[in-house]
């Protein structure tokens, strides 16, 4: 690997890095709507909040296709996006997109608005059968469509930044995070119906974002003794550049620190919100800050001094 201090570089033919400009602010939008929706639906699902899980599937549905469409060039050939799941991560997540919302749609009307009952077979071994088999497929592929952006990026071994297994651990985090948030303030009761042993929605939201922290904190490290490309994007993010302000204010402020500190005071509707839009604002500025400082690296390097 190159061992000079290379420049960053515009469209010139000077060595250098470059900023990556194919995957934009559309594709950024795309990414966090799919996984902010399927986080809403694992943890309204968690929490049994039925209007939680309806607005997580709609969220990635519907937002996320929109993104992705607005993106590509020629949209009625986005089906062929699913063709090499052998090979592309962002084919692997077109179809578990597909299978999370048909999935997530018949689990909530089958089995949360009724359908089932209403055809007599709710009490039937094949009406069981079937719910718990959409459910655990619904469930099964949200959690994929949380990860798969991730696994995407980090396949791209010539934007060192992006080029790491925290990737994916952390959108996983992010998202779930987030969709404790979406969720206690869209259903306050949420928790009611909480699977096996989960905990308070608040207890489970602090958690969420200690694991946060934790695996932000891992990937900024790992970014910092990692290749030179990857301290170069690092840098932009903390020291000079301008994205260091949106950084601080709205990941780290607003995102983590103020959420950290109002879920540990006594639990209102407007402390809520406020963890809301603070959560909402820092984790769809990460997702924008990763796609804007990722930066090839330059053509030629240059073996080691001696």
């Amino acid at each position: 690997m190159a061992t000079r201090d290379f420049p960053i570089v515009g469209d010139s033919l000077a060595l250098g890095y470059r900023f990556q400009r194919h995957w934009n602010q559309s594709m950024a939008n795309a990414f966090f709507c799919g996984e902010l929706g399927a986080g809403v639906f694992l943890a309204a699902f968690l929490y049994g909040s039925v209007i939680g899980m309806i607005v997580g599937v709609l969220i990635t549905a519907i937002l996320k296709t929109y993104f992705h469409l607005s993106h590509m060039g020629v949209p009625e050939r986005s089906w062929r996006a699913i063709l090499r799941p052998d090979r592309s991560w962002i084919s692997r997540g077109a179809i578990s997109i597909v299978f999370f919302t048909g999935a997530a749609i018949l689990y909530i009307v089958l089995g949360r608005l009724g359908l089932l009952g209403w055809l007599g077979l709710a009490d039937s071994a094949f009406g069981q059968g079937l719910l718990w088999l959409v459910q655990l497929v619904a469930v099964v592929f949200a959690m994929v469509v949380m990860v798969y952006h991730g696994f995407a990026i980090a396949d791209s071994s010539s934007i060192a930044f992006w080029n790491t297994g925290l990737m994916p651990v952390s959108s996983f985090s992010y998202s779930f995070f987030s969709g404790l948030v979406v969720t206690m303030n869209l259903d306050p009761r949420a928790g009611a119906e909480a699977v096996g042993m989960m905990p308070p929605i608040h207890s489970a939201a602090l958690i969420a974002l200690v694991l946060t922290i934790i695996v932000l904190a891992a990937m900024l490290q790992a970014a910092n003794r990692g290749a030179p490309g990857a301290r170069k994007s690092l840098g932009l993010l903390l020291r000079e550049g301008p994205y260091v302000k949106a950084f601080y204010g709205l990941v780290v402020l607003a995102g983590l620190v103020l959420p950290f500190v109002l879920l540990f005071a006594p639990s209102s509707r407007i402390s809520d919100v406020l963890i809301l839009v603070g959560v909402l604002a820092g984790y769809y500025t990460f997702r924008s800050l990763v796609f804007k400082v990722g930066l090839y690296d330059p053509i030629i390097s240059f073996a080691p001094e001696s």
